[in-house]
């Protein structure tokens, strides 16, 4: 096991990562930006250095800041957690090239896996279905004769990146065109690559992904499927797992499972990650991408497997074996989790200070949060707060227990989307468990 990490990231991520290494006695490294100088990461960690202004290009992502402080520091090993550089394959390669751990996959895996075109033909190649569609376009005629041969709906999609950006759906092929521009505009502006492909618009469908585990030695496991069809605007809002629209089809579910497995194995994949799917009632599902990385919402899956991800991010990096295969994974529980967000009733994003904080608690409750009375939620970053999980015997439990744990959290001093959830909780579509990736779109209209 490494005797030392450096944590690249602020936040919940980096308190979980550190608590994680604190359970088992490995020393710990933050980085902070002059906004977080008064940060919860930065005072839980044995070390912490500053590296550099408020915004994310001039410290979360100055990569050469980061490897140094990894250096001087004695650091072996990276723990990128998620966004800012946890899926960039440059800075995986330049970690190895230090003689440094990247917790997480290789660079050569990152980067075959984060352009999304390349990522739907390794599926392909790997017997995972696909949605129908294109390989990449290469300028708006050939968007529009693609989305005539497909039929609209389609989806116009950036190979890289994610959080919904470098995405438009188009209606009409006479449309094509210009969503294609738009698309690859924006895809430029936020990834530096303006590649786009185009897939038929599956709807109405859920958002189902699976979660692997694996390591250097062949040994891969899925540890179940989390169901992420409440969004807006491609944004995650929820998350739960097992996901109710499975419930009594267990031989789609194991198709899943081996699916996402087997193309793990296809691209040598190692650590943490995570396989999208479109699920169709119709019990067709199609991959859609793999995030090479710890998901925001891996607590849920914590709570129904009891594996400590992290933790297993940790061994399997460090080149341990997983001691458990997948008879061994065995879900009885059900768990939910809901982003509590800085924003306001208009989905304006809230900044300022943490006047006062209460925090449910109670058996099956969890609250991942770097939030303290008197914290600052400066505007340079994401905007969630936190994270507040919740796991029972039973979904109509877990409803339950969430709704009490939502009324019961209180942060004064920033708005929070706590109302929004519990409007969640209570519409009828969500309840059935029947709901697809429209339910908030449903939401506004009742």
């Amino acid at each position: 096991m490494f005797k030392k990490i450096l944590i690249a990231n602020r936040g919940e991520i980096a308190v979980r990562v550190i608590r994680a290494c604190k359970e088992m006695g490995v020393e710990t490294v933050a980085v902070y930006s002059t906004a977080d100088a008064d940060a919860l990461h930065v005072a839980l960690a044995d070390e912490a250095y500053c590296i550099g202004g408020p915004r994310p290009q001039e410290s979360y992502l100055n990569e050469e800041a980061i490897l140094t402080c990894a250096v001087a520091s004695g650091a072996a090993a990276i723990h990128p957690g998620y966004g800012f550089l946890s899926e960039n394959a440059s800075f995986a390669r330049k970690c190895r090239e230090c003689g440094l751990v990247f917790i997480g996959p290789s660079p050569e895996v990152i980067e075959r896996m984060g352009d999304k075109d390349a990522a739907r033909r390794c599926a392909r190649d790997a017997g995972v279905p696909i949605v129908p569609g294109c390989d990449l376009l290469a300028n708006p005629e050939e968007a529009v004769q693609e989305a005539t041969r497909i039929g609209c709906p389609v989806l116009i999609k950036a190979r890289a990146g994610g959080g919904g950006r470098g995405i438009r759906r188009v209606e009409r092929p006479e449309d094509a065109g210009s969503a294609f521009m738009e698309a690859k505009l924006e895809a430029e502006a936020a990834f530096g690559d303006g590649e786009c492909y185009m897939e038929k618009f599956v709807h109405p469908a859920h958002h189902v992904e699976v979660q692997i585990l694996a390591d250097a030695h062949g040994g891969v496991v899925a540890l179940g499927e989390r169901e992420c069809s409440v969004q807006r605007r491609n944004q995650k809002l929820l998350e739960e797992s097992p996901a109710p629209c499975l419930e009594g089809r267990d031989d789609i579910r194991d198709h899943m499972y081996r699916a996402a497995c087997d193309l793990a194995r296809a691209v040598g994949y190692v650590g943490a990650g995570t396989i999208e799917y479109l699920y169709a009632d119709d019990g067709s599902f199609y991959f859609m991408e793999m995030n090479t990385r710890l998901q925001v919402e891996h607590p849920v899956t914590e709570f129904v497997t009891d594996v400590d991800l992290v933790k297993w991010q940790l061994r399997v990096a460090a080149g341990a074996r997983l001691p458990f295969c997948q008879d061994d994974i065995h879900i009885t529980k059900h768990a939910i989790e809901c982003r509590i967000n800085a924003e306001d009733a208009q989905f304006r994003p809230s900044c300022g200070t943490v006047r006062m904080l209460h925090v449910p608690n109670g058996p099956w409750v969890r609250f991942d949060s770097a939030l303290y009375p008197g914290a600052v939620v400066p505007p340079y970053y994401d905007s969630m707060l936190g994270k507040l999980i919740v796991c029972s015997p039973t979904r109509e439990e877990a409803i339950r227990k969430m709704r009490s744990a939502l009324s019961e959290l209180m942060v004064e001093g920033v708005q929070e989307n706590s109302d929004l959830q519990l409007d969640i909780l209570a519409n009828p579509e969500f309840l059935s468990g029947t709901y697809h990736t429209n339910l908030m779109e449903h939401l506004y209209e009742s």
